[in-house]
């Protein structure tokens, strides 16, 4: 089973986030699945159709967005991929203006799934340093260098 949930993991990867196929989503995700990431307002959101809207906002945003799978492991119901995404700027993100700026982000994902859909997920990936590639928050003085 943990062969077949990676097959999973990767096919919404490959063809939910990097060709856009938000309809995927319905195939490989539980109508009550839930999904846990601090950035987000309230810290998660649900179902296939909160997932589609969350890949929307990133999508829109990011219109070149590729993500890569580093690794994957799995054990039981759980999969667990650890990703890079690079993209362009090139739309509204929340509140911030396009900056055209490419960015790299790196991130986590732990998948949990039943019956061959995702039931419950934890996301965490680093929105700071996003932020801080679109220059929109300042970045961080080096160990050692005072401000």
């Amino acid at each position: 089973m943990s062969e077949q949930n990676k097959a999973l993991a990767r096919r919404a990867i490959e063809e939910v986030w990097n060709q856009g196929k938000l309809t995927v989503i319905d195939e490989l995700t539980a109508s009550t699945a839930t999904f846990h990431d601090a950035n987000v307002p309230g810290g998660k959101f649900t179902g296939p159709e909160g997932l589609k809207q969350f890949v929307q906002i990133y999508r829109n945003a990011f219109p070149d967005v590729r993500l890569t799978i580093n690794d994957q492991i799995a054990e039981g119901d759980k999969v667990v991929t650890r990703w890079t995404a690079t993209g362009t700027h090139k739309g509204q993100l929340m509140a911030i203006a396009p900056t055209n700026k490419h960015a790299t982000v790196t991130g986590v994902d732990i998948d949990r799934y039943q019956d061959g859909k995702v039931v419950e997920a934890w996301a965490s990936y680093d929105m700071f340093g996003l932020l801080q590639q679109l220059d929109v928050v300042p970045a961080m003085a080096p160990a050692g260098v005072s401000a």
